[in-house]
């Protein structure tokens, strides 16, 4: 197939160019508009509990979920009369607002305490923005102007989690914006440090510039099908870029090889194609396996990071495999013109005379003390993994300046409560709820009796510590439907931690008077992580089973795909514990910049950051695993294979290593905490992956196994001898010189 491309090519460079320019601009003028199209959802599954009573609470109730929050300041205290007045105003001017529901202040609920804060100085107001992802953010810009400042002689401040998914999206959207004006100039330098050329260099960048167009249209065409979260597209983005920079160089440099050997542009393009061109190709599809698994994880932002990052690999691989060749057969020499770095030209060193077969030797010499060393140092660097702790995204993932993460933290430490992380609990079909008034009553007291609640609102009132202190008001009212009512339960402590989930857990197994369900966000939590506990071991699974079949297609070992795996979890770990170290104990904020520390990591973080770095490890695997395997074949000696196998291709790996590195470590710039983890996580474990990993372990691991690196029984072996996939696959027996006139005749 790919030297059918190649002869599809090499008469008509120029018309390939023109097409894919035509089809480049055509797609990605589509996408315009993607920005407008992302959405901060898909972070829950419809399908469990929370999300059910949810659906109750907006159908049956019209109640949405609390998203609104405003402290209001007052110097005289807010049981002031003229304070007090004031803020019953403001109550009653959002309760008139027909975009609000569910609107409840200190002085409506009757001064209940939780509501006031300890110093007594400020209190607060809660409600719900009504409408969808588009329709809330729209609403919050003119409600943050309207509520933010003075009113009425008090001092107040919109917060939330509507303000929060603002600030998120425009926060996002402007580091990615930073991001890329950062890295494209960045990688530029690396490439012309590289190549030399200036024309060179930017060959690579044409194919990424090329490969985002066309991800950033497909990506686009993807947001009518479903929501598509924002970290999509700044995933998509620096993958793409980086991905197709590492292609484009791999296959350069494979050319560049074949040209020193004597052949015409021709020949080499065609030899680099049959041969890069099959690892390219190999790679992409094994890094697809990767973002499929993901498919396995039902939740819609995780699911559509999945299909978006497949497209974004087999795109930069197809658009490497079409366009570069294109490129070099069209500009030949003049790849080499303008060129900033001249090197004196020199021979090609001797087979065996470069730095990572000298390397390779010394490695597969010393086997045992190195595999201890990098171990002891990837343990020291595992070890803070075993406290992980994960949370799902709050206000606090944002940075200290951003309006919604200051109120969350001006009610974190002044008020005995977490509005905003009120659990509800649904009894539906009950009947007429007016009738069970005196259950739904004992039954509030019994919740408000739990440990770490704050207060149950309810039909009947508002109870604290199994007491009811304040009595049912008109606001009341709209607890209860036509056969159905709710309790809000408001807890003490952070609803999105441990203890925030015992009350969860608490309340389900609680006597009720009548069936419940229970939602809100520390109930979203419980059922995220019991979700991610059942789904996720299918996932690495079938990322687990997806890369060995590849891996074995490509060496025809039993064992070498293991090891590689192996390998590669053990850069996993480290990482793990880099980033437990940094973002949950809150260390080396002087190198990452400052973020809240809540003592945890954004659950997303551990998710992806597997995906990616998992998936690109085995790309670096399957460029040294394929130039070894030819080299094997070809010799059919084990250790000078890897040593002269590393040699080939080992400055490559280092190279697409440090620029897919600087693509993502761009990211640690970002104002928002989960992105600041995935631009240490990533970059760490792919430098750890191509140096300690490619470079030691695995030579080292194929020394101490000898001849059995490459065993597969019988039947295994013939199977990879038909169906198999290596560099050195024969050129075909037709594939001589190719000219317009045989190409054209060939099928």
């Amino acid at each position: 197939m790919l030297d059918r491309l190649a002869r599809l090519i090499l008469p008509r460079p120029k018309k390939i160019l023109l097409a894919v320019l035509v089809i480049v601009l055509c797609v990605g003028g589509a996408a315009a508009g993607l920005n407008d199209r992302l959405t901060m959802g898909g972070y829950e599954n419809s399908g469990t509990e929370a999300a059910k009573t949810q659906e109750t609470l907006e159908k049956e109730f019209k109640q949405g979920r609390p998203n609104l929050s405003i402290v209001v300041t007052a110097d005289r205290g807010v049981d002031d009369p003229d304070a007090a007045k004031a803020g019953l105003h403001l109550t009653q001017e959002l309760q008139a607002d027909k975009d609000l529901a569910g609107v409840t202040s200190y002085w409506s609920l009757g001064k209940v305490a939780s509501l006031r804060s300890e110093k007594g100085d400020q209190a607060l107001v809660n409600g719900t923005i009504l409408g969808d992802f588009d329709q809330v953010n729209d609403r919050v810009k003119d409600l943050k102007k309207k509520y933010t400042g003075d009113f009425d002689g008090l001092k107040i401040k919109l917060g939330g989690t509507a303000l929060m998914n603002l600030e998120n999206t425009e926060t996002a959207a402007k580091d990615a914006s930073t991001a890329e004006g950062m890295v494209f100039p960045l990688v530029l330098i690396v490439l012309v440090i590289i190549f030399g050329s200036l024309v060179a260099a930017a060959l690579p960048l044409a194919v990424a510039l090329a490969t985002l167009l066309l991800v950033f249209g497909l990506v686009f065409a993807l947001t009518f099908v479903a929501d598509v979260n924002n970290l999509l597209s700044n995933i998509t983005t620096l993958l793409g870029l980086g991905l197709a920079i590492d292609y484009s160089l791999l296959f350069i440099t494979r050319y560049r090889e074949e040209l020193g050997r004597g052949a015409d542009v021709q020949t080499a393009v065609r030899t680099t194609m049959r041969t890069v061109g099959r690892t390219i190709t190999f790679s992409a599809v094994t890094l697809a396996v990767a973002f499929l698994s993901l498919l396995a994880i039902p939740f819609g932002m995780v699911q559509t990071i999945g299909v978006g990052g497949t497209i974004t690999t087999l795109i930069a691989a197809a658009a490497t495999l079409f366009i570069v060749p294109s490129l070099l057969v069209w500009a030949g020499p003049r790849i080499d013109k303008l060129r900033l770095i001249r090197r004196k030209p020199r021979p090609e060193a001797a087979e065996g005379q470069g730095y990572w077969h000298r390397l390779a030797l010394l490695v597969m010499r010393r086997p045992v003390p190195l595999v201890v060393g990098v171990l002891a140092l990837m343990a020291f660097l595992a070890s803070p993994v075993v406290d992980l702790n994960m949370r799902l995204a709050d206000e606090q993932m944002l940075p200290k300046s951003s309006q919604s993460a200051q109120v969350a933290k001006i009610i974190q430490k002044g008020f005995n409560n977490r509005e905003a992380q009120a659990m509800t609990v649904v009894a539906r079909d009950i009947g007429n709820p007016a009738q069970h008034e005196r259950q739904i009553g004992s039954y509030a007291e019994k919740l408000s009796a739990l440990p770490d609640v704050a207060r149950v609102d309810a039909l009947t009132g508002s109870y604290v510590q199994g007491k009811q202190v304040a009595p049912a008001t008109d606001f009341s009212r709209h607890y209860g439907a036509a056969d159905s009512t709710y309790l809000s339960v408001v807890p003490a402590v952070d609803g999105l931690g441990s203890k925030g989930e015992d009350i969860v857990k608490r309340i389900r197994t609680q006597d009720a008077p009548f069936p419940v369900t229970v939602g809100g966000q520390p109930a979203t939590s419980v059922d995220t992580f019991d979700l991610l506990k059942d789904k996720l071991p299918l996932a690495l699974g079938i990322l687990a089973l997806g890369t060995y079949l590849l891996l074995f297609l490509l060496t025809g070992s039993l064992l070498l795909p293991l090891i590689a795996m192996i390998l590669s979890v053990l850069s996993l770990s480290a990482t793990f514990g880099s980033l437990v170290y940094v973002f949950q104990d809150g260390h080396l904020k002087w190198l990452v910049g400052d973020f809240i520390n809540t003592g945890s990591i954004t659950w997303t973080v551990p998710i992806l950051v597997t995906t990616i770095t998992f998936g690109l490890s085995m790309d670096y695997a399957v460029f040294i695993l394929s130039r070894v395997k030819e080299e094997y074949d070809r010799t059919g000696d084990n250790q000078l294979s890897v040593a002269t196998g590393l040699e080939k291709v080992g400055k490559v790996v280092t190279y697409a290593a440090v620029i897919l590195s600087l693509v993502f470590i761009v990211m640690i710039s970002s104002g928002i905490s989960y992105l600041k983890a995935m631009g240490l996580g990533i970059p760490l474990a792919i430098l750890m992956d191509s140096t300690l990993v490619r470079g030691i372990l695995l030579p080292a691991a194929m020394r101490l196994l000898g001849g059995a690196t490459w065993w597969a029984p019988g039947p295994l072996r013939r199977f990879h001898d038909r169906y198999g996939i290596s560099e050195s696959a024969p050129e075909p027996a037709q594939a001589a010189a190719v000219t317009p006139a045989s190409a054209g005749s060939r099928s």
